[in-house]
């Protein structure tokens, strides 16, 4: 711990001199001076977040954050065009990983603006638009893996398990995520209206900020707690932690399931009733 005898300057300057404790202990210190900092006024909560996502980025390692092989918006090169170009403009993303047999077997990336710009071209191949891609394997660093995107200007990469199985992906937005907070682009759900959104299934899409009075109104529930406002802290309070991407949590005969989360926050989830057991 800080030693509380020293100014806040002083601990901070301690910090550009050798100690004889450990990095983690050291990293530590570091983060408790500045959160001290940003009490006292010296630095803004959102400068802090943004330092504390530094020191996690250093920690984490790919297999952390990445995005589950099960919800992967992948293209199968052998396809006809048109569905291919149904599946790129349904999942508006730009950048989707090809695969031909087996989706271990990724043999490039398409961007989707090579897609939609060249598709009308006479003998247009989606093969010959291919990018080469990246595979990393689950151990990597992020910090590492941020530079060598930035590096090589790539931004996304698959991720491989120990037996060369496609175990997700990982794009330089889940990375920088980690340090500034969620990155909302204008295909995502950022209206107060779009908190909650019908699915076809009957299952309820719900982010993470959703207030729990809008929560509760739209699906009929009674989740109240003075300490808590949105529904992410209503599933974060129940477990004690912040839950992975794919995880089922039941609250009081509702289940969520965890769609988009990171290991500070949940940005997505979607909510259904549990059917009534019988008596």
């Amino acid at each position: 711990m800080p030693d509380p005898n020293k100014s806040l300057l002083e601990r901070l300057a301690d910090f550009l001199t050798p100690q004889p404790t450990s990095p983690v202990e050291r990293r530590q210190e570091l983060i408790d001076t500045l959160r001290e900092a940003q009490t006292e006024g010296l630095i803004d909560a959102d400068a802090l977040s943004m330092i504390e996502g530094v020191f996690q980025v250093g920690q984490l390692c790919a297999r952390d954050i990445l995005i589950p092989r099960a919800q992967i918006d992948w293209i199968d090169i052998n396809l006809p065009l048109s569905e291919i170009i149904k599946s790129v403009i349904t999942a508006a993303h730009s950048r989707f990983p090809v695969f031909e047999g087996t989706r271990d077997n990724v043999i490039g990336t398409l961007l989707a603006k090579d897609l939609l710009r060249h598709s009308t071209e006479k003998d247009f191949q989606v093969r010959d638009w291919l990018r080469p891609a990246v595979f990393i394997p689950e151990s990597k660093r992020l910090s590492v893996l941020l530079r060598d995107f930035k590096d090589n200007r790539n931004h996304l990469a698959m991720v491989v398990d120990e037996y060369s199985g496609v175990a997700g992906l990982i794009t330089i937005e889940d990375v920088l995520e980690q340090i500034v907070g969620d990155i909302e682009d204008e295909h995502d759900i950022d209206e107060e209206a779009d908190n909650l959104i019908s699915l076809d299934n009957g299952d309820i899409r719900v982010k993470g900020i959703t207030e729990l009075d809008q929560f509760n109104t739209m699906l009929g529930t009674q989740f109240h707690d003075e300490d808590i406002e949105t529904v992410a802290g209503l599933v974060i309070q129940h477990l004690g932690r912040v839950p992975k991407m794919g995880e089922l949590i039941e609250i009081d005969k509702i289940e969520f399931e965890v769609q988009r989360a990171d290991p500070r926050q949940i940005h997505i989830l979607l909510a259904r009733h549990l059917p009534k057991k019988p008596s």
